[in-house]
């Protein structure tokens, strides 16, 4: 996406290379766009923040929270918490503390009397003291949980009531930080600071995050530069209520929601360095998709996939990663998501990793982790010996792991119909796969197949020789599985085979037994 169409759907995000003096955020802002015909698509931008102009803003964060388990996950998103706040505050970074409903508790404090003392902003927003229930984006959207219970996700239920008397005491209040819980004090502080640019992070996203006075909707609404911290927040969301799913999950859909009406989001490494945080409570298989290619749209059609039938349907974790946007040989996170992933799903066509990402690919293959190959998968990392210094490539990965021997591919233009190979009809990988299909994606030259290799379908075209378009290999003590099926076309539709064939392939290189077929 070019920075005229990501100012175009976020205007005030972007900010001019030609900084003033002081440190710069380098941030990937992620949002989701509206194609015509009201699909979202993820896009990402790298921007650059002057951290002088910046602030970040704790919501909430309290010592002690009506619902135990709310209480335990905020205790567990402090101490990344607080690597981040280090960090911010050695660049310049304003950090603001909102434990609402605590101000007597700082009545005394140097950073609770900097945002009382500052002066009335010019632009002071009319309503900037109340909460926003929602933006002109959102009207007539469906909010993506139900919370009408509170949210509490304990068995039995935790009586409500106002426990919290001061934030968490393993978050450091500096001296030169600010407290404030007031709209008003908080626009007021940003407006004397020269402040543009927010950070928002805390709890509870689905509720006080979005809603509060100096919440996502209020600083958009009105002009602000503000971002979600997408890994350092939690929902108020019972399982137990709909959509029913994780309460992980549910915090995905509402973060998802934000990204697609109030504003982007980024992670935590992007300002703290190192990894990403993630819940430790969160028991749910995940899988890394590494999507680098731009001939067939995976970027928009495999988080579609992951999001909607494993993420929804079958209670999977998925990770998203992407070419970065200004080097489409790195993709920013990828070692760090390996070190958690249960299975490694790759999209990418001819991309030389930085070697230390590479050697992370290889070792989590060499540890018997499985992996799902698609499409340009055959030659992710084959750039024919044309690469950058410090970086690497597997120019042998197809043969290797995959056990394929990809030659290229017929012309475009003939469909391809595929049908199922001999002696694989019952296969878990095939069950529910409607064959025989055809598909408008050209066909892959593969054959012949490593001795190691299972085919599973074949695809044929007049008057070429039939090759090999889906099949099973091991690496090691590793599961892998390799279509050369992925066009576009073969997600369209309401049952497409080919997410059914995905879907099976993932369960079975888990190791887990296939699922059945669920209504979406």
């Amino acid at each position: 996406m070019t920075r005229t169409a990501f100012a175009a759907v976020c205007p005030l995000l972007l900010v001019s290379s030609v900084l003033a003096a002081g440190e710069t955020l380098t941030l990937i802002a992620r949002r989701r766009v509206a194609d015509k015909d009201g699909t979202f698509h993820i896009r990402e931008e790298k921007v650059a923040w002057d951290a002088a102009k910046t602030a970040a803003i704790l919501c909430d964060m309290w010592d002690q929270h009506w619902c135990a388990g709310a209480t335990r996950r905020v205790g567990q998103m402090v101490p990344r918490m607080d690597e981040l706040l280090k960090a911010a505050r050695a660049k310049g970074v304003l950090i603001i503390h909102a434990p609402s409903s605590t101000m007597e508790h700082y009545k005394d404090h140097p950073a609770r009397r900097r945002a009382q003392d500052a002066p009335r902003a010019k632009d002071l927003p009319a309503a900037i003291g109340q909460w926003s229930r929602g933006l002109p984006a959102e009207k007539g959207v469906t909010w993506p949980v139900d919370q009408s219970d509170g949210g509490c996700d304990c068995q039995p239920q935790c009586k409500g009531g106002h426990p919290w008397r001061s934030q968490t005491l393993g978050l450091e209040i500096a001296d030169a930080d600010a407290v404030s819980d007031s709209g008003v004090e908080i626009w007021n502080l940003l407006a004397a600071r020269g402040v543009e640019n927010v950070l928002l992070m805390g709890v509870h996203t689905n509720m006080c995050v979005i809603g509060r006075p100096f919440g996502l909707r209020n600083l958009a609404g009105n002009g602000k530069n503000v971002v979600l911290v997408r890994d350092l927040t939690d929902t108020m969301y019972n399982p137990r209520k709909a959509p029913f799913v994780s309460h992980f999950r549910g915090t995905e859909l509402v973060i998802e929601h934000i990204e697609k009406h109030v504003c982007p989001t980024v992670l935590s490494s992007d300002v703290a360095g190192d990894d990403r945080f993630r819940f430790p409570g969160d028991p749910r298989k995940r899988i890394a998709f590494a999507i680098a290619e731009s001939e067939y749209h995976t970027a928009e059609t495999l988080p579609a996939f992951a999001e909607r039938v494993l993420a929804d349907q079958y209670g999977l974790a998925v990770e998203m990663l992407f070419a970065d946007p200004a080097d489409g040989n790195v993709l920013p996170g990828l070692a760090g998501a390996l070190k958690r992933a249960d299975l490694l799903f790759v999209s990418m066509r001819r991309r030389c990793l930085p070697a230390g990402d590479l050697e992370a690919v290889r070792a989590f293959l060499a540890a018997g982790k499985p992996l799902v190959g698609i499409r340009t998968a055959s030659h992710a990392f084959d750039t024919k010996g044309k690469h950058a210094a410090g970086h690497a490539e597997w120019r042998t990965f197809d043969p290797d792991v995959l056990g394929g021997n990809y030659q290229g591919h017929y012309g475009a233009g003939s469909k391809t119909t595929v049908t199922v190979a001999r002696g694989a009809a019952s296969h878990a990988i095939l069950a529910g796969v409607k064959v025989p299909l055809v598909t408008n994606g050209s066909l892959y030259r593969t054959s012949p197949l490593a001795k190691t290799a299972t085919p599973l379908l074949i695809g044929a075209i007049p008057g070429k020789d039939p090759e090999p378009v889906a099949w099973t290999n091991a690496f090691g003590t590793g599961r892998v599985f390799y279509t050369a099926l992925g066009h576009p076309d073969d997600f369209a539709g309401d049952d497409p085979p080919v997410v059914r064939l995905l879907t099976n392939a993932v369960f079975w290189a888990l190791g887990e037994p296939v699922p059945a077929p669920k209504a979406p």
